[in-house]
């Protein structure tokens, strides 16, 4: 039986233009992607897909048929295709930790099951650890595919409804206030905005050119301006008779029709505060003509919900997995992050591709942790590098990890213990799509 290096080679570069259009190989990679997520192929979706790749410094690797047939899909393409960059992603207390991000995963229907997948995934992984980078990040279409690879579901999401058929109304009216705004020009203040809310909220991932373009209507996948994205910004509370303070929130949205009912869509909003995210919602929730409201990026734990007179107009219509992570270095990883209070740990940890295998002791003072390996040191608690990654940012507690199965304790206390310690500053949460 032939092998994956007899049918395929694995070929990695960076995209590039040549007299402003995507060179061949960069077109085909692009092509070949956008193909199997069912988007368009027009020179202008590939000349925007090649100039949001060069912009945030990605790197393509696709997988290539040796002996392509002939007559097949564009011979010259890519059979499977990964792309991987990097950006930040706040791990609690403010603390940004530079990690790769991987994107665009795909592989042809016509040749599954022959470990491209697992190929691109343990190539790729080795070359992000090898740069130093002791964390990977997804999204994922099917939930069940990284798990195996070592990654775990770290932050999830809710999507929302607020119906407008009862009256609007908050508890307590947010401070400050609101004004609409053109939303292509707001590119530097929503960045300085969203720079606010990331250094505040654990399992924030940084934005990529392509989100920017589109959560301010700048260009659709075709290159074009999106004219139905409307904006409004939140100015900070001042003292009484003063000029309002600097804008620290801000929204973007559209109107679409629902058989008869006029539905806000919320394409983004970002509040560098609690008081200026209520503030948005507050002036979304008074906007005329709209029967609801959705929103895709609710939080799991969020504040509107209690700050709601009647909560029940808030519901839920989705919630699932968003962010999965991958700890390639767990001393570099954990010890990066703050804990909730001081206590040590001896975790024995689980890890087919080998980034995390080994016994290792937690030590945590004045809420600063320290990873040291211990050999062979009887464990406090038994977890493979899955379970570490959905527990390592606190999203959920090692309680819960131990009663699905997947935290084995060997020591009295010792889960209570490590639900204590990963606890989060604040609401895990992620807004970013990579």
């Amino acid at each position: 039986m032939a092998s994956f290096d007899d049918d395929y080679d694995l070929r990695t570069f960076d995209p590039a233009l040549v007299d402003g259009v995507p060179d061949d190989r960069t077109r085909d990679w692009l092509a070949a992607t956008r193909i199997a997520f069912h988007q368009s192929n027009s020179d202008a979706a590939v000349l925007e897909g090649a100039l949001g790749a060069i912009d945030d410094g990605r790197v393509f690797t696709g997988v290539y048929a040796k002996e392509p047939l002939p007559g097949s899909l564009a011979e010259t393409w890519p059979v499977g295709t990964y792309t991987g960059y990097t950006k930040t992603i706040d791990v609690g207390g403010g603390i940004l930790v530079d990690s790769y991000l991987i994107s665009d995963v795909t592989v042809r229907p016509t040749h599954k099951r022959r470990g491209m997948l697992r190929h691109l995934m343990t190539d790729r992984l080795a070359a992000a650890a090898a740069d130093g980078l002791a964390l990977a990040a997804l999204t994922a279409s099917e939930s069940t595919i990284y798990r195996r690879f070592g990654f775990g579901p770290a932050v999830r999401n809710r999507s929302v409804r607020l119906r407008r058929d009862r009256p609007f109304g908050l508890h307590v009216k947010p401070a400050g206030r609101v004004e609409l705004a053109d939303a292509a020009s707001l590119g530097t203040v929503a960045r300085a905005v969203f720079a606010g809310y990331h250094a505040r909220t654990p399992g924030s991932v940084d934005r990529q050119k392509q989100f920017w373009d589109r959560v301010l209507g700048l260009k659709t996948d075709e290159g074009k301006p999106d004219e139905s994205v409307r904006a409004a910004v939140h100015y900070a509370p001042t003292a009484e008779g003063e000029a309002p303070g600097a804008i620290d929130g801000y929204v973007t949205y559209r109107m679409k029709e629902e058989g008869r009912l006029s539905v806000l869509e919320v394409v983004d909003l970002v509040g560098a505060d609690a008081n200026a995210y209520l503030g948005l919602w507050n002036f979304l929730g008074r906007v005329d003509l709209v029967d609801a409201i959705e929103y895709r990026h609710g939080a799991v734990d969020t504040a509107l919900l209690h700050a709601l007179v009647d909560s029940r107009t808030l519901e839920t219509t989705r919630e699932a997995d968003h962010i999965w992570l991958r700890v390639l270095d767990p001393i570099t990883a954990l010890s990066a992050r703050p804990y909730a209070l001081d206590g040590s740990l001896v975790l024995r940890i689980h890890d087919d591709l080998g980034y995390c295998e080994g016994t290792f002791t937690l030590a945590v003072e004045g809420g600063t942790g320290t990873l040291t390996e211990t050999g062979d040191a009887l464990p406090d608690l038994e977890l493979d590098a899955a379970t570490l990654a959905s527990l390592y940012l606190g999203g959920v507690s090692a309680g819960v990890l131990a009663e699905a199965g997947l935290i084995v304790a060997h020591a009295d206390g010792a889960v209570a213990r490590a639900s204590a310690l990963f606890a989060p500053d604040r609401p895990v949460d992620c807004i970013t799509d990579f």
